[in-house]
Formats: structure tokens, C-alpha cells, sequence
């Protein structure tokens, strides 16, 4: 019986250890910064979450300051209050992987401790399939504007989150008479929404190629953040895997965040993030 218990304890000390092996430390954040800035487009802009066709800035998830949708820099603020009007939006609507470079400039030159980029819808949600981003334009883009960032702001926390699931968009979406027309009244993401109803086998696979590209585009931003170091985190898919409901889309394009949508996301995109 000795031996027995030897064993099991010798077996359940080596258990242990492989557990502790294989769960991923939490990198200590450090204390939560004094100054934050938001990259990306129309999501991040707040854009018809408050008003037709117009950016709501007090709406984005990032760096908005709408009590309701409680963004990153509210819950920021709640624990750091110096941060205080240090909330620096730098989107722009229809912004693309392109232009992250030129966004981060800016958030170089207002040197902020805390970046927050949320980027590549624009790059699936094309006029068609053809003309989406090819995988290795986006990750070169990504690498760019991350280099600015850490040659300018070498200590800010850098979070990068990944690209919603458009196929949901779809999903949610095409049974509904509203967002059919305003998907093809105003030509919204039609590499993924063109014939919402087909059944057909080349529209199921073109959505689901169209899905892949976002699912590569992801990765993407997981690698490139690794490779930038320890000030750099990705989300692991948080925002992808959400399930969105149509309830939190804008009901004048069913196609970005309104109030709900920003608040949900400002949520599932946080607890995803740093620990300050």
C-alpha cells in the first residue's frame, strides 16, 4: 500500500507540473495607461450608431464615452481617471489594412499609452470576391503599421482585435426583407451578401471562401502580434466567435454595430484584453 501511495503521489505530482507546463501565464498588464487611441474604420468610428449615415464617436466601443455601450476607455477611466479626455479617436470609415500605417502615425504622434486596432472588415466586405485583400497584402499592411507603432510608442500595450464574422452577418440577416434591401440598395459587402436567398451551391461556396479570407485574416493578426512581443495582444478570436444577433445591427444598413452592438462589443472585446 506504501508503494502504491508513492506512486499515485509521484503520478500526481507530474500531472501537476504538465498542467502548469501547459496553461499559459498572464503577462502582468502594468497599471492602466493614462492616454488610449482607436485604429480601424467605421466599427471603431460608431458609425450609424446614433444617427443616419453619420460617425457617433461618443458610440465606439473603444473610445467612446457613452455610458451605455461602456467602452475600453470608460472602464479605463473608472480605475485611472487621469486618463481623462486622453481618449483619441483615429479611425475613419471606410478605412482598410492600408491605412493602418497612416492611423498609427497619428497615434504615435499623440503618444498614447494604449492602442487599440480592430481592422479588416473592409478588406472581405468588397464589391466582389475578386476584389477582396489577398492574406499575404493584409499581413504586410498589419506589420507596417505595428512597427510604427513599437518604433514610436516602444512602451504602449498594443490590442489587436479580431475581424467579426461576416458570414454571421449573413446568417442573421438574409431572411430579413429590411437588410435584404439596404444590402443591395446601398451595395453593402457584396463579396459575402450578393444573392443573400441562393441557395445555389456557387454562392454557398463563395460565402464560405469569403468566410476563410476573414478566418486567414485573423491568424494573420494573432502572428503578427506574437511577433511583435509582450506589448502586443490578441483577442483569440473573441470578437469572431461572438454570435451577433440582428437586434444589434443598425436598422438603417443591418450591417454595423448600433448602440447594442457597440455595447456587446466593447464587452466581449474587453474581458478579451489586458489586465491592467
Amino acid at each position: 500500500m506504501t508503494l502504491v501511495r508513492r506512486a499515485l503521489a509521484t503520478l500526481a505530482s507530474l500531472v501537476t507540473l504538465v498542467l502548469i507546463a501547459a496553461t499559459p501565464a498572464v503577462a502582468d498588464s502594468g497599471p492602466p495607461p493614462n492616454s488610449m487611441a482607436s485604429l480601424g474604420d467605421s466599427i471603431t468610428r460608431g458609425f450609424n450608431a446614433c444617427g443616419w449615415y453619420t460617425d457617433c464617436t461618443s458610440r465606439s466601443f473603444s473610445t467612446g464615452d457613452y455610458s451605455t455601450v461602456n467602452s475600453h476607455y470608460l472602464r479605463i477611466r473608472a480605475v485611472n481617471p487621469t486618463i481623462n479626455g486622453r481618449n483619441h479617436n483615429d479611425a475613419r470609415s471606410g478605412a482598410k489594412s492600408a491605412d493602418m500605417y497612416g492611423q498609427a502615425g497619428t497615434a504615435v504622434s499623440q503618444g498614447v499609452g494604449y492602442v487599440t486596432m480592430l481592422i479588416g472588415a473592409n478588406d472581405a466586405c468588397t464589391s466582389s470576391e475578386s476584389s477582396m485583400t489577398s492574406v499575404a497584402t493584409f499581413r504586410a499592411n498589419i506589420d507596417s503599421a505595428l512597427n510604427r507603432l513599437k518604433a514610436g510608442l516602444p512602451t504602449a500595450k498594443v490590442f489587436l482585435i479580431s475581424v467579426p464574422d461576416i458570414h454571421r452577418l449573413w446568417f442573421v440577416g438574409k431572411d430579413n426583407g429590411s437588410a435584404r434591401s439596404a444590402w443591395s440598395l446601398f451595395g453593402i459587402c457584396q463579396s459575402m451578401l450578393a444573392n443573400p436567398t441562393s441557395t445555389a451551391q456557387a454562392d454557398v461556396d463563395r460565402r464560405n471562401r469569403v468566410r476563410q479570407r476573414v478566418i486567414d485574416f485573423n491568424t494573420q493578426l494573432a502572428a503578427a502580434c506574437a511577433a511583435y512581443g509582450a506589448n502586443c495582444l490578441f483577442d483569440n478570436n473573441a470578437v469572431f466567435g461572438y454570435p451577433f444577433t440582428l437586434s444589434q445591427l443598425s436598422g438603417w444598413d443591418y450591417f454595423h454595430p448600433n448602440t447594442s452592438g457597440q455595447q456587446v462589443l466593447a464587452s466581449v472585446s474587453y474581458a478579451a484584453g489586458f489586465r491592467w
